[in-house]
């Protein structure tokens, strides 16, 4: 982008400028203490004169930028705290009382030193936006391609773009194909395939081998500048977060003004004033708030929650409305093996296997999934000969001594002219669950598929139940994929609606539509949420996975891959907050009992201050209570608990097969109810006897007794110990019918129409079964 380094520069300066004005109230601190402690030691050693002299001095120092301070407030259209202080301090050296004034500028230095360790808001310059964008542009003149400044890149250019390289600008595919990953710009895990002809949009990434496109705009207007220019404008948009105090101040002041002109109206006596002043000063709003809201910040960050400043945390704690984008943030981001179908004779355990040693060398995202899910059930993958791939056809190669290939390209009819059933019904199955489908073919032949889909994180459902609790109204989700994917989930999830296939401009569109009816967040992890996180009144970006424009646009950052911490963030937030507010109305109740004596001489100016003190103390330990475990916010595991936990999630991975196997057997019945159908009905009692049963009983045993006293005692999963009866019912009842078919020499028709129902209901027990506990239970171990 051609002005990028201008901006940069310009950004740099402001960093700067922040950092320069962040160092001075430690330095204030240091002084005004210092100011403090020599004058009672001068004091102390009965020098009146100089202590007094010190005194004024550590007054004087906090004066001027208090001053500063007020006087920016001012410009801002507000009167803050710092007025009354700047009018106490003032006084203070007015009447000589000066340590009284001491007292007030370090309470002063302090409460600002508090605030600035709470501002730590990073730039939202956007600087990963700007480093993902491409600065050059391979274009093809003839037979020769030179690297061209992107700026001069024309409409109707040639450019190459290699594996790996951003697509420049935006254009048509003049290659046979280009396999791109367009997350950056959709947030769609899923990589697609542009025939030739096809539109391509800058932004996207190359995943395939090196492709050739037509340039259809300049850099200026291609897709990529456009996300820049909306994250820079939404940003802008923001509107400054107003102090906590500021807001309390706006009474206040007004107020303290009225009893402190009354008492010198009344009195005649000027000191009486400058002791209402004192003890008026806000030392609740400028200590109460700051302490509580940087325990809060400290609090979250243990959590793996890293609030910018402050004012996010405030804002955060007063949200009604929740956005949330939907892959890499209700999904995990990345596709996961759903399921696996094998076509009659094969079984699904030697499909992905088949599947995973062939893929182990492609670099493809529906690969890596295959493969990781192989080696998770403990399949040992042989290393496979001869394998070459084409890009958005699949990879090919000999395992075992046959030839395999895995694709995403779909079958053709068998050789007479009919397509396979099993494959109809794979078909069927991808549309009705959007999930993606890796056929697989040994010896030309079509053997089984692999069905991948990005699942919905175990956390999503109990941290979106937290958030209704902790008082969010309305849950929205914004995805730029798809409808009918993006409904399934929000169904799931019970979200209040669905806004699917938005571009970058719909979602800042939705943001601000939601911003005018409440205070709203915005939840995403990808480049395209970065202009969305930016609108909203508090962007939260899901950053496990590196520092990209999400993060850098965010309010919020959640360093951990898991979204509950986002309910456990608002929970902190909205606590913090209550503690500050708590804190700084009992703390002003308190000055306005010692206003009042003051009003009627009963309180002379120093003695004030070490009253305001004394306040200042209780404040400031009721605010430290931000700092404790909210106790009801999450369950707290013990140490052998976590560890049945990860244990059994493990063995959830591990005995994914046999839910496979389960539903297999049922599907063969389904068909043909020969003899092979009776194998694998067999094979799968095996797998239900050896393998699941024992897991059903081990978690009966020891993993629900050793959760109970986190839940609540033993009714907690009463429920789940009853899906254990059922699991162990429908399993004796399949054992049942092998003995009768055993005896008979096969199955008879009267046991079929059973049978399958008892195969089919055990498939739907145990993968409900399976959700629930990695919902209600996993989801509970970090």
């Amino acid at each position: 982008m051609s002005h990028t380094p201008v901006r940069l520069r310009r950004t740099t300066a402001a960093i700067t400028a922040a950092i320069a004005s962040a160092r001075l109230e430690p330095v204030l601190l240091a002084v005004t203490a210092a100011a403090l402690a020599g004058g009672g030691v001068a004091w102390l050693l009965g020098a009146q004169g100089a202590a007094d002299l010190v005194w004024a001095l550590g007054t004087v120092a906090a004066v001027v930028p208090a001053v500063a301070w007020v006087l920016a407030a001012l410009r801002r259209g507000h009167a803050g705290v710092d007025l009354i202080a700047v009018l106490a301090l003032g006084g203070t050296l007015a009447v000589g009382e000066y340590l009284a004034g001491s007292l007030i500028a370090l309470m002063l230095a302090t409460g600002r030193t508090l605030e600035a360790a709470a501002r730590r808001r990073a730039s939202h310059d956007l600087r990963a936006l700007l480093e993902h964008a491409p600065r050059v542009a391979r274009r093809r003149t003839g037979d020769e391609v030179a690297s061209v400044p992107l700026a001069e890149v024309a409409v109707g250019d040639l450019l190459v773009v290699g594996p790996g390289e951003v697509v420049p600008v935006d254009g048509r595919v003049e290659s046979a194909a280009a396999v791109l990953d367009e997350s950056v710009l959709t947030g769609e895990s899923l990589q697609v395939e542009r025939p030739r002809g096809e539109p391509v949009r800058s932004g996207a990434v190359n995943a395939g081998g090196a492709f050739e496109v037509r340039a259809t705009a300049t850099e200026r207007d291609s897709t990529y500048a456009g996300i820049v220019r909306l994250a820079r404008q939404a940003g802008a948009e923001s509107a400054p977060v107003v102090r906590l105090a500021d807001r309390y101040a706006a009474w206040f002041l007004p107020l303290t003004l009225a009893v402190a002109g009354l008492a010198w109206l009344l009195s005649g006596s000027a000191v009486r004033a400058v002791a209402v002043l004192v003890v008026a000063t806000p030392c609740p709003l400028l200590l109460a708030a700051p302490v509580a809201v940087v325990s809060g910040l400290s609090r979250a960050s243990r959590l793996g929650v890293v609030i910018r400043d402050g004012g996010a945390l405030e804002t955060l704690g007063r949200a009604r409305t929740l956005l949330l984008d939907k892959t890499g943030t209700l999904t995990g981001g990345r596709p996961r093996v759903l399921d696996v179908a094998a076509a009659p004779g094969a079984r699904p355990v030697d499909v992905l296997r088949l599947a995973a040693s062939v893929d182990q060398y492609s670099p493809h995202v529906l690969a890596r999934a295959i493969v990781d899910t192989a080696r998770e059930r403990g399949l040992a993958l042989p290393v496979p000969a001869d394998v070459t791939e084409e890009p958005g056809r699949g990879a090919t190669g000999r395992v075992d001594g046959h030839l395999v290939s895995v694709g995403r390209a779909a079958p053709g009819p068998a050789p007479d002219g009919e397509r396979p059933a099993w494959a109809e019904a794979v078909d069927n199955r991808a549309l009705l669950d959007g999930a993606a489908v890796a056929w697989l073919t040994v010896d030309g032949r079509l053997n089984g598929a692999v069905l991948l889909r990005d699942p919905l994180r175990y956390d999503a459902p109990r941290t979106l139940r937290h958030l209704r609790t902790a008082g969010i109204e309305r849950i929205l989700m914004l995805t730029g994929d798809r409808a009918a994917p993006a409904h399934e989930v929000a169904a799931v999830l019970g979200l209040d609606g669905v806004l699917a296939e938005l571009t970058p401009a719909g979602k800042v569109a939705a943001v601000r539509d939601e911003r005018g009816r409440a205070v709203t967040v915005m939840v995403g992890d990808g480049v395209n949420d970065a202009p969305a996180l930016a609108a909203a009144d508090v962007g939260v970006a899901m950053g496990a996975r590196g520092a990209t424009a999400s993060s850098e646009a965010a309010d919020i950052v959640l360093t951990t891959d898991r979204v509950d911490r986002l309910a456990d963030a608002v929970s902190i937030a909205q606590r913090a907050r209550r503690i500050a507010v708590q804190s700084a109305l009992g703390g002003m109740v308190m000055s306005l009992a010692a206003m009042a004596a003051a009003a009627v001489g009963l309180l002379p100016p120093a003695v004030g201050a070490l009253l305001q003190e004394g306040i200042d103390v209780a404040v400031i330990l009721n605010a430290l209570r931000a700092l404790r475990v909210d106790r009801g916010a999450r369950p707290a595991l013990t140490p052998a608990a976590e560890a049945l936990v990860h244990r059994f999630a493990a063995e959830h991975d591990d005995l994914r097969d046999v839910l496979d196997s389960v539903r297999a057997a049922a599907d063969r019945l389904s068909g043909d109810p020969g003899p092979d159908a009776l194998a694998a009905v067999e094979e799968t009692h095996r797998l239900l006897t050896e393998r699941l049963l024992p897991h059903e009983y081990a978690e009966e045993h020891e993993l629900y007794p050793a959760l109970a006293p986190t839940l609540g005692g033993p009714e907690a999963t009463a429920t789940m110990s009853r899906a254990h009866t059922e699991i162990e019912r429908l399993s004796r009842r399949v054992a049942t019918h092998l003995e009768l078919a055993r005896a008979s020499g096969g199955l008879a028709p009267g046991q079929l129409d059973d049978l399958r129902s008892c195969l089919y209901g055990l498939n739907t027990v145990l993968r409900l079964h399976f959700t629930q506990e990695e919902e209600n239970y996993f989801s509970l171990a970090p």
